[in-house]
């Protein structure tokens, strides 16, 4: 008979309409999609830039506490949206990412009799049959699903050489709450699309329906459970790395049997010391496992967060590594194509080598530039970059004047903002992983420098390819030779233009700052003209109506001329 114990829990969350959720949602990015279009575009097209500049930090806190809570009240997939938001370091200011960062997937359990329904529905058979005990406490609940430790049935154990694993059952209604959320994140994602200023750096259509196939995988256990052992072939002669085992015949779409690898959670720094395990060894191993998924074996785990990452102690005091890295929660993975992959190590080893050339070169192979970007000013911008930050840890990097980062986000921020930017398949993914990874090693050590992981990665690395050198260099002189070749024509056609009198030098960042200055003069002279015009006519109006009201309309003309020079200028 399994023992059970019961205790009171909530209701499912999401149950009720879900029409009222998918307008909740909407409504909500509608309001503030309209509260950014007033004050980072209308506003600055009629010169009134400065007001949005002084309120833009208070406003993105204020979207970001309202995501918050709205996040926590549904539940569902707006708790993983707001933490790929809070991931989203390159893009997000810090006041929404830091009130975003400690979102976590936890929401109050469902009640054990409809897990148990559900449970047995999918299983078949009566929990008591199943399981020799089932702990009616779930040990995690989360959006999607909760978790229950079970107790597996003698002869069951013994074909296994189980005994103890965790019982990982949806939550019931899950699907339909999830088809609601996603019908609602297509339709702003379709908003945002015709937004200029956001559809020239990604396209959000692509982005929601690649969220979506991650969702709708984590919701498939079957899926999860083929991820687990993926991920487990992957590490199968790395003795660092632990895998829970799948039971097969006792896993289904909704519910999926896994072996109990439950350790100290890797940054309980308290339990690790008791344990005698140094946080900060722990560390640097981490980052490196997440290496070898990213930019080796190409598959890595997508949500590597504090509560999926165990440190197991090893029981046998000889092995080479006193502990391990267990690792739990396959739902969401992600996968990078070889050729992706190659242009990440290229990346990582320029940015080690602290090669800004490189390193735009790796970014325009990857894919995140266009390949008709003009790089030259970039190039300049990461050479500066490396310069005076390179090699800098998080806890250096915290003690720099922040003059230094706003004298160099004057200097280069209108490059990096007009460089056309777009974000390929799977790097939410890559972006979120490695983002908790930095998270994760901080937390064990607050002077860990991530630069101390990936120079020794990237050398490795380098001593992997080093076959591809020579072919390398080969390519590189054939290129050189043909330039060679070309040379004399070319110089002969210089030569040329020079006596036509027809040579022009382009110099786009002083062509970008006078454009940009001509647009403020002009929209600062309709400005005045408009706000004169208006005041005049409301003075006038008390004496004449009809000469206040032409003056109040004639307004109305420099206003359109101001918006038109701030639209040429988006």
């Amino acid at each position: 008979m399994a023992s059970v114990r019961r205790d009171r829990a909530d209701p499912v969350p999401g149950a009720g309409n879900t029409r009222a959720r998918y307008r909740r949602i909407l409504r909500f990015a509608a309001w503030h999609l309209a509260v950014t279009w007033w004050f980072e575009l209308f506003l600055s097209r009629i010169g009134l830039a400065r007001i949005a500049e002084r309120t833009r930090a208070k406003r993105m806190r204020h979207f970001a506490q309202r995501f918050h809570v709205l996040a926590v009240d549904l539940g569902g997939l707006m708790i993983k949206v707001g933490q790929f938001l809070s991931s989203r370091l390159d893009v997000l200011p810090p006041e929404i990412t830091a009130e975003l960062e400690g979102l976590q997937d936890e929401a109050p359990p469902v009640s054990f009799p409809a897990i148990r329904a559900l449970a047995e529905a999918e299983l078949g058979a009566p929990l008591d049959r199943v399981f020799a005990s089932v702990e009616a406490t779930p040990i995690a609940a989360a959006s999607l699903g909760q978790a229950h430790r079970a107790e597996l049935l003698r002869t069951d154990a013994e074909d296994t050489g189980l005994e103890n694993v965790v019982l990982k059952v949806q939550r019931p209604g899950i699907d339909a709450i999830v088809d609601v959320d996603l019908a609602a994140l297509r339709k702003v994602g379709g908003w945002l699309s015709h937004v200029r200023l956001v559809s020239d750096r990604a396209d959000m259509p692509a982005l929601v329906e690649e969220f979506a196939q991650t969702s709708l995988e984590e919701i498939d256990y079957l899926h999860e459970a083929a991820n687990a052992e993926r991920f487990a072939a992957d590490f199968d002669d790395d003795d660092r790395v632990i895998v829970p085992d799948v039971l097969w015949e006792r896993s289904t779409r909704r519910v999926l049997t896994l072996e109990d690898v439950t350790a100290i959670k890797i940054t309980d720094v308290a339990a690790l010391l008791a344990a005698g395990i140094d946080p900060v060894q722990v560390a640097p191993v981490f980052a490196s496992v997440m290496f070898d998924q990213i930019f080796t074996t190409g598959f890595f785990h997508a949500d590597p967060h504090p509560g999926n990452i165990f440190v197991t102690p090893n029981a046998d005091s000889s092995a080479q590594h006193p502990w391990k890295l267990t690792f739990i929660d396959f739902g969401m993975m992600g996968e990078v194509p070889p050729t992706t992959r190659s242009g990440l190590r290229k990346l990582l080893i320029a940015a080690a080598s602290r090669d800004g050339k490189g390193l735009v070169t790796a970014i325009r192979g990857v894919g995140v530039l266009v390949p008709s970007a003009d790089t030259a000013e970039l190039e300049r911008a990461m050479t500066h970059l490396f310069a005076r930050f390179g090699g800098m840890g998080f806890a250096e990097l915290r003690e720099v004047d922040p003059r230094e980062f706003r004298d160099f986000a004057l200097e280069f921020g209108d490059v990096v903002r007009s460089l056309p930017f777009q974000l390929p398949e799977n790097f939410l993914l890559i972006i979120r992983a490695m983002s908790l990874t930095s998270g994760v090693c901080s937390s064990l050590d607050a002077r860990f420098n991530l630069w101390d992981s990936v120079e020794p990665y990237a050398a490795q690395l380098l001593r992997d390819e080093r076959g591809n050198i020579v072919q390398d260099a080969a390519r590189q002189a054939l290129d050189a030779a043909g330039v060679a070749l070309r040379l004399p024509k070319r110089v002969d056609g210089l030569l040329t233009r020079i006596e036509e009198g027809s040579l022009t030098v382009a110099n786009p960042r002083l062509e970008r700052q006078l454009a940009r200055l001509s647009r403020m003069a002009q929209r600062s002279a309709s400005a005045l003209v408009f706000g004169a015009l208006l005041i005049a006519g409301s003075a006038v109006r008390a004496e004449d109506t009809v000469l206040g009201s032409v003056l109040m309309i004639a307004s109305a003309v420099p206003l359109l001329h101001g918006l038109w020079v701030g639209r040429r200028g988006l």
